[in-house]
């Protein structure tokens, strides 16, 4: 495997990202809801390497939705902030991803953590259907890179409250 293949980039890493002045709540910093754009632009830079995207969708009536999310806000990020996440896959199967990211700010620091589970629609259904075997084989070869990597302590964590 060639280190420039970002199929098999270990992690993955999305361009540099923009927080958008829109985005700023009340609070002086990045509302919640555009952690997950950022989470999401990354995917949307993930799927189409797998064979999944816009073109896949528009050719097969098939595509990639989240079933699920979770995110970890650690550090805010401001007016005028960029950053990059990290994409891992962590595990997959026949119908299913699971993948995690990590958002950090330009400087190095983390911003945010996301588990999604990602789910593959068919969407005449729509419905929960399987992977292609070309797209399985790049789930196969972006898997294989990235369980080499060190765990992640949060994956799997879900929601912890301490009261």
């Amino acid at each position: 495997m060639e280190a420039h293949d970002p199929l098999t980039a270990a992690p993955f890493r999305s361009r540099v990202m923009q927080v958008d002045p829109a985005w700023i709540d009340y609070n002086g910093h990045m509302n919640l809801a555009f952690y997950h754009v950022l989470f999401d632009r990354c995917c949307d830079e993930v799927v189409p390497l797998l064979g999944c995207g816009p073109d896949y969708r528009r050719a097969t009536n098939h595509t990639i939705f989240a079933g699920q999310a979770h995110v970890q806000y650690l550090r805010e990020l401001n007016l005028g902030d960029s950053a990059t996440a990290t994409f891992r896959l962590v595990a997959y199967g026949a119908k299913r991803a699971h993948v995690a990211l990590e958002l950090y700010h330009v400087d190095g620091w983390k911003s945010a953590t996301s588990e999604i589970l990602w789910l593959h629609i068919d969407q005449s259904g729509p419905r929960i259907a399987p992977f292609p075997q070309d797209v399985l084989a790049k789930l196969d070869r972006m898997h294989r890179a990235h369980r080499a990597l060190p765990p992640l302590d949060w994956v799997g964590q879900g929601l912890r409250f301490k009261p």
